[in-house]
């Protein structure tokens, strides 16, 4: 009957998925429908771990990240777990063959944050290097499904993603990460007096990024193709919308684009998509 509990622990993950994330959502729904469960698993295990370092102000923050930790080694290692998004999580690893040293640079990222709230060059490389290029691997794992030579080859490209996404996240979330819980992940750039040519800077570096990642989109296998693509076009369009707006706006509002713009953006990224207009 354990059939039942894993149907549940996917439930969990692709609500935690919807709940906190509407343009992941949006992609998951256009792969090929034997991605949708994996991806969701992976996407639970990643909030779930990110949630614990920005959001659980009141609770022993230290004790959590160690525990998610310790959890996950054991649920990769007996197969199960009583936490569902562990559970869904750990069989996903299993099935795609998604190595241990992706999660542990995944949840030595998310510890960072526990204790560095500036960093330089090195640290700000490993950062987005846990916190996002790896996860850009484990979904490549999925789509590529034991194609080593595939998944080599589209390796790099899956970084590039990961990185610019985390990038753009970081420059929309930028009041609340320097304001509100006193981190500064770009080294180098003093916020109390963030100009126009700091914000080039870093809407250089991800648009060099955006460009290398749409190489790799364009070889990825068909059922992958299409989501990625959406969620690739989505954040480019945040990423633009970012990019029109001056220094002290970006310091002092979450620059956003509304649900009911997000379906145009559906809309076209699929037109693109369709007539291979990428």
């Amino acid at each position: 009957m354990k059939v039942i509990f894993d149907t549940l622990s996917a439930s969990c993950s692709k609500k935690t998925t919807q709940l906190y994330s509407t343009s992941f959502s949006l992609g998951i729904n256009f792969l090929d429908k034997k991605f949708h469960a994996p991806i969701y698993g992976i996407y639970g295990f990643v909030r779930l771990a990110d949630e614990i370092v920005d959001s659980f102000h009141d609770y022993d923050k230290h004790f959590l990240i160690d525990k998610i930790r310790k959890d996950t080694v054991e649920a990769i290692e007996q197969k199960i777990s009583i936490n569902p998004i562990l559970n869904s999580f750990q069989e996903v690893v299993h099935k795609y063959n998604i190595e241990w040293e992706l999660i542990d640079t995944f949840l030595k990222s998310m510890e960072m944050d526990l204790y560095k709230t500036t960093h330089t060059v090195d640290s700000y490389n490993q950062y987005i290097m846990g916190s996002a290029e790896v996860v850009g691997l484990m979904c490549l794992r999925v789509f590529t499904e034991g194609n080593y030579v595939t998944y080599n080859d589209l390796h790099p490209y899956a970084m590039k993603l990961g990185s610019a996404f985390q990038k753009v996240n970081f420059l929309r979330d930028l009041m609340a990460d320097y304001q509100l819980l006193g981190r500064n992940y770009f080294p180098d750039i003093d916020f109390r007096y963030f100009t126009f040519e700091d914000k080039t800077k870093i809407q250089d570096e991800i648009e060099a990024e955006f460009d290398q990642a749409l190489i790799g989109i364009k070889q990825l296998p068909a059922g992958a193709r299409r989501g990625v693509y959406l969620a690739y076009f989505y954040y480019k369009k945040l990423f633009l919308r970012i990019k029109e707006c001056p220094p002290e706006k970006v310091m002092t509002a979450r620059i956003r684009i509304p649900d009911y713009n997000k379906i145009g953006l559906m809309f076209q990224s699929l037109f693109r998509h369709q007539f291979d207009l990428l």
